[in-house]
């Protein structure tokens, strides 16, 4: 199988197809973060790096199988701006062609959520088999936008479902007759022993004299908050009532990497935050490989 990764990060994508069994006879990955790309390429040194997603051209490339995207959210998060796809004097971006009719003519654009046109556009070239597209819950109207442009309707997935984490996301797909992942949320003691939940903010709460204080919350339902590369450390409050941040290695034993994947001379701690942050939680991703049908008729056969 030939694959395309773009906005690939430290190849999460790698990591679940790994997972699910998938033989990947090239991997194609589009990335510009150079601390994602010396992580990538410490744990998969075959990996074919692209460079920037608006220089690669599909008709340099093989016949791919499956392109894979998460395209920047940061105009789309409930947590962001919310200005969704524009050029900085504040055309909005609706189509594919009034994209590509904008990029000819020079016009700048604002954040970079409106890469996501440039996945578009790599679908269109390429053509593959199945295609898969992450992103981040968002209002109505850019959710619209997108779901008309790549032609399928999303699938709202929760981390917890796999992993003790709150991190609900749209997916986008071709890969047929998915289904949600079945079960009850993970409890995030289950990585960490001691663990009660997730500490969020400090929220304000009146005495019985009327006079008001600011106390630390935690998560009742045993979930971590979601790990983002803005959010900071995240917390846990822990049994005995204290409150910590998260380690690196609890943050990727969470998104589902081996402990250890990010830790690579030159990159930081909080550049592998950060990384970890911008990533897949990959039992997400390998739960919709296993919907391919060609792996699916292999899982079959090996029972």
């Amino acid at each position: 199988m030939n694959v395309l990764s773009l906005f690939d990060g430290m190849s999460c994508g790698q990591q679940a197809l790994e997972r699910a069994g998938v033989k990947v006879d090239n991997y194609y990955a589009s990335e510009i973060d150079k601390y994602a790309i010396t992580v990538t390429m410490a744990n998969y040194p075959n990996t074919k790096q692209l460079g920037s997603v608006v220089d690669v051209k599909g008709s340099d490339l093989p016949k791919i199988d499956l392109l894979l995207g998460g395209s920047p959210c940061q105009s789309f998060s409930f947590a962001g701006k919310r200005k969704g796809m524009s050029t900085k004097c504040e055309t909005e971006i609706l189509t594919l062609e009034h994209y590509l009719e904008l990029k000819e003519e020079g016009y700048e654009f604002e954040g970079q959520s409106y890469l996501f046109w440039e996945y578009m556009r790599l679908l269109n070239e390429v053509k593959p088999k199945y295609f898969l597209l992450e992103n981040v819950m968002m209002g109505k109207k850019w959710q619209s936008i997108l779901t008309k442009a790549i032609g399928v309707e999303p699938i709202v997935i929760n981390s917890s479902l796999v992993s003790a984490q709150n991190r609900k996301r749209l997916y986008w797909t071709n890969i047929p007759n998915i289904e949600v992942p079945k079960g009850e949320f993970v409890h995030c003691s289950n990585i960490i022993p001691n663990a009660v939940g997730g500490s969020g903010n400090r929220g304000k709460f009146k005495n019985p004299d009327g006079t008001w204080f600011r106390q630390w919350t935690t998560r009742t339902d045993g979930l971590i908050n979601c790990l983002t590369k803005s959010s900071g450390c995240r917390y846990v409050t822990l049994t005995d009532g204290t409150r910590r941040p998260l380690t690196i290695e609890e943050c990727e034993q969470f998104q589902g990497v081996p402990i250890g994947y990010t830790q690579t001379i030159g990159v930081t701690k909080k550049d592998r935050h950060d990384m970890l942050g911008n990533g897949w939680t990959i039992d997400v991703i390998k739960h919709f490989f296993s919907f391919i049908p060609e792996l699916k008729n292999i899982l079959v056969n090996q029972k």
